[in-house]
């Protein structure tokens, strides 16, 4: 269960923001039901990159033992 400040990791890319698949993010409200969630994406010296609304089906939750991959900013 996806709960307020939770870390979640993006299941599909975002290219009009410029996420992908495997960026990692704060939640920041959880709907109700968990339908769907507002998440913070920030790069790792703490900017703001995006915030989102997507669905359940657009998250995970973060696994034991994941190592976090930095990656250059994209372009939006």
């Amino acid at each position: 269960m996806i709960r307020e400040h939770d870390r979640i990791v993006l299941l599909a890319d975002v290219p009009e923001r410029g996420l992908k698949a495997g960026d990692v993010g704060t939640v920041v409200h959880v709907y109700p039901g968990g339908a769907g969630y507002e998440v913070e994406l920030m790069t790792l010296t703490g900017e703001t990159v995006a915030v989102l609304t997507l669905s359940a089906d657009q998250v995970r939750e973060v696994r034991p033992g994941e190592v976090a991959h930095a990656r250059p900013r994209a372009a939006a």
